[in-house]
């Protein structure tokens, strides 16, 4: 029996339905193991967790009692360093010159006494390695802290020598003191900033 010929309709009909893919059924597809589409409300990212009330405690308390360190401290380097000494006015020169005033230090017959020069102003800049970090985590970071203790070094040097009688600017001073930042730096302050600011 021969077949009826199909009109050009019907034959368009026919190629579209045999070409056409499957429609894809979502509950189908998660149990052949196709991915389906994400749910938005699934997919977004969870929240991080709160800090708890004890950890705010301790980063508030380590907070103040580093700021009360650095007052004092400003008060002690104030008055170590912007306090006349008309005595020693003859004595005092004004130093430009990285390591001369190094060099007069260990040429002095006391040890003790280059001692007490060096050490004195490395012990100045410790507290700056410490505490700075765990004030303002922003400044973590060696070039960071050494940048501020030579700039308010600086300062307080500039002051000395404009302003203070007895007083000289000295740059090796600015240098002992910034050795002493990266000292406090490296031995506590870091670990104590990442320890509070976490």
């Amino acid at each position: 029996m021969a077949r009826a010929a199909l009109r050009p309709r019907d034959a368009f009909r026919l190629r579209t339905t045999r070409s056409a893919p499957p429609k894809s059924d979502p509950a189908k597809g998660a149990k052949t193991g196709r991915t389906a589409k994400a749910d938005p409300a699934k997919s977004k990212a969870t929240p991080e967790k709160r800090r708890s009330p004890l950890a705010v405690v301790r980063r508030v308390v380590a907070m103040v009692a580093a700021f009360a360190f650095m007052v004092a401290f400003a008060v002690v380097l104030a008055r170590l360093t912007l306090e006349p000494s008309p005595a020693s006015e003859a004595l005092t020169h004004t130093n430009l010159h990285p390591g001369r005033s190094l060099r007069a230090y260990l040429d002095q017959p006391e040890l003790r006494d280059a001692a007490k020069q060096i050490g004195g102003n490395i012990l100045l800049g410790i507290p700056f390695g410490v505490l700075v970090p765990v004030l303002a985590p922003r400044t973590r970071g060696v070039l960071r802290v050494l940048l501020l203790t030579a700039v308010v070094m600086l300062l307080v040097e500039f002051a000395q020598g404009a302003l203070i009688t007895g007083r000289a600017f000295d740059i090796d001073d600015v240098i002992l003191n910034t050795t002493g930042a990266l000292i406090g730096y490296v031995l506590l302050g870091r670990r104590l900033s990442r320890a509070v600011h976490r």
